[in-house]
């Protein structure tokens, strides 16, 4: 029976490139396998057609014999062997796998992007609420000026690594299972240094500080993070370089605390101001800020100033300053001030309900609960 022609064996133009014809092999691979059709017997033959048809078209020198001279001019009986077991469709998975992590059949050592970095970078509530500029400070890896990063003595050269034959990867048959890891000599760069660099030992790169700047925008908050684009670590055998994130914490600050867009903060105001009335300053990150205390203000009171807060890098307006009002009970007193204070508390006492509403309400409830 005459063998049918490769190209249409796969359903791929002539001129087709080494991956549409892996995507063509692959998509036949899962369809014909005959542990996928055990019933159907045509679809063993034609499993075994397009793995003898995969493995001439991406073999460039089978290729080019078998576009000069047709069926003649390639080896069938290696290219037909193995039959249709499992280490084929193993084999055919092989690929997909390759290509997944950088390293296909084709023999080409695998390419990696760069590790992303991260930098912790502390930062105040001021710098945070209103943006700044910072340079840091990190260590990375710089191409080694002594080997030009080839990572060879001066004057030698890197040679190709004998046990994959420079793929990177080696393939070992277990079973029925055909496995391909990254070479144990060369580790996967494929090329083998004989006498190493002095310079870097052998690595190609060597470990430096580098200063970078760093604009933190308005109004972040605690663990956001900004990213470097590029600088994170190189990439392996031309890979692109990974990128810097930049985490970012912000400091405690000694008045104000942060909840998202807003701030709190304690006001301690004396005795005298709480039951009179009177008018306090108090800080905002801006500046300051005066309030009016009313009479017979209690402690725990929460006085909003509007738009003293900060404006979030994803809002769209400004947060508000919450103060809570801490009656400050007085210490050192002096006799004079004792002699007032209890001058004022038997006064107190002739008409305790009307003074102290809260007190009688909280009496009043611990009544109720004995008495239950």
């Amino acid at each position: 029976m005459a063998k049918r022609d490769y190209y249409e064996v796969l359903g791929v133009n002539r001129d087709a490139d080494e991956e549409a014809i892996k995507k063509a092999y692959r998509k036949l691979a899962m369809k014909y396998h005959p542990d996928r059709a055990p019933d159907d017997k045509s679809a063993e033959e034609k499993f075994k057609e397009a793995k003898e048809a995969y493995e001439v078209l991406c073999d460039e020198g089978k290729r080019d014999a078998y576009d000069r001279y047709g069926h003649a001019g390639v080896d069938h009986s290696a290219a037909g062997a193995g039959g249709a077991g499992f280490s084929n469709f193993a084999d055919a998975f092989g690929d997909i796998f390759g290509d997944i992590f950088g390293q296909g059949r084709g023999g080409r050592s695998s390419v990696y992007r760069g590790a992303d970095l991260r930098y912790n970078l502390e930062i105040t509530l001021e710098e945070a609420a209103h943006g700044t500029e910072t340079k840091i400070r990190i260590p990375t890896h710089e191409a080694c000026e002594a080997c030009g990063g080839s990572g060879a003595k001066s004057g030698t050269q890197p040679t190709t690594c004998q046990t994959c034959k420079g793929h990177g990867q080696v393939r070992l048959q277990q079973g029925f299972f055909s496995i391909q890891q990254t070479c144990p000599r060369c580790h996967g760069t494929g090329k083998v240094i004989s006498e190493p660099c002095h310079a870097c030992n052998g690595a190609g790169k060597v470990k430096k500080q580098k200063t970078l700047s760093v604009k933190i925008p308005a109004g972040v908050d605690n663990g956001d993070r900004i990213r470097l684009s590029n600088e994170g670590e190189p990439g392996v055998n031309g890979g692109p370089p990974g990128d810097l994130y930049v985490q970012l914490q912000i400091k405690p600050h000694p008045v104000f605390e942060r909840d998202h867009d807003d701030l709190h903060c304690e006001m301690p105001v004396s005795f005298a101001t709480t039951a009179l009335g009177g008018e306090i300053e108090i800080p905002t990150l801006d500046g300051t800020a005066k309030i009016k205390v009313p009479p017979e203000t209690q402690s725990g009171k929460v006085f909003r100033l509007r738009g003293k807060g900060i404006k979030g890098v994803r809002s769209h307006t400004i947060g508000d300053l919450h103060c809570h009002v801490v009656v400050e009970t007085p210490v050192n007193l002096t006799e004079r001030q004792k002699e007032l204070l209890r001058e004022f508390e038997s006064i107190s006492q002739k008409d305790r309900d009307r003074h102290t509403p809260r007190a009688k309400s909280w009496m009043d409830k611990v009544k109720e609960f004995f008495a239950a």
